[in-house]
């Protein structure tokens, strides 16, 4: 029996045991195939590892989608993306400039053609602001839990919006997010006494400063040391 003899169902699960890449490559040799590849029921589940990975078309963004988890454990992130952008030399900035709106571009499609989404996970993503997750949770109002993780432009406006707009929200992480405040987690935990919420670290590290602030020569130290840590 030929595999394209199978009906969709077996080609479904049969293609849910390969990869992005394998998928991709498998569906490039018969049009039977390719319209499996394009079936969004084959696309609960997606991860990435690396920034460049969100450019690429070895995946479908659709309906079915219910766990998204991009995750760049990169030194990059921490040598240049996670520094302030006024601290930042005309390298480091060029060095930006090449990957910074991806994630916020990529969240941007999930909000329009991912309604079901129920988990997100989001780290080392260095240049995501507040604004792009909370259009999410005003979109996929079933999202479930939502993990933040060495996110450095996330503050406690977040918190806020997970108040506000995470009605089906049950789990929050917000981790190695230096401005995250403790305020702001109170804030939320009276807002919000059932959610499961929890901040390694967050609350507990030096917070971005203004280029018009003395900043003190032991805390400057600190923050180096956070980053290179």
């Amino acid at each position: 029996m030929d595999l394209i003899q199978l009906n969709r169902e077996c080609l479904l699960h049969l293609f849910s045991f390969l990869d992005k890449d394998s998928r991709r490559n498998l569906s490039l040799t018969c049009a039977p195939l390719r319209d499996v590849f394009f079936d969004a029921r084959l696309w609960n589940v997606l991860h990435f590892s690396s920034l460049s990975q969100l450019r690429g078309n070895n995946f479908v963004l659709g309906p079915s989608l219910r766990h998204l988890s991009i995750c760049w454990h990169s030194s990059r992130v921490l040598q240049v993306c996670n520094i302030e952008d006024w601290l930042k030399s005309s390298f480091q900035r060029d060095i930006c400039s090449k990957h910074d709106k991806l994630v916020s571009i990529f969240l941007a499609r999930v909000c329009h053609m991912c309604p079901n989404l129920l988990s997100l996970k989001l780290s080392g993503c260095g240049h995501i602001s507040d604004q792009d997750v909370i259009i999410l949770l005003q979109r996929c109002r079933k999202l479930r839990r939502l993990h933040l993780e060495n996110c450095v432009r996330i503050t406690d406006r977040i918190l806020d919006g997970v108040a506000s707009y995470g009605v089906s929200l049950g789990e929050v992480k917000v981790d190695f997010c230096r401005n995250i405040t403790q305020e702001g987690l109170k804030v939320v935990r009276e807002q919000r006494p059932n959610l499961r919420l929890s901040a390694e670290r967050s609350a507990g590290m030096i917070p971005d400063s203004k280029p018009e602030q003395k900043v003190p020569l032991r805390r400057t130290l600190q923050k180096l040391l956070e980053i290179s840590g």
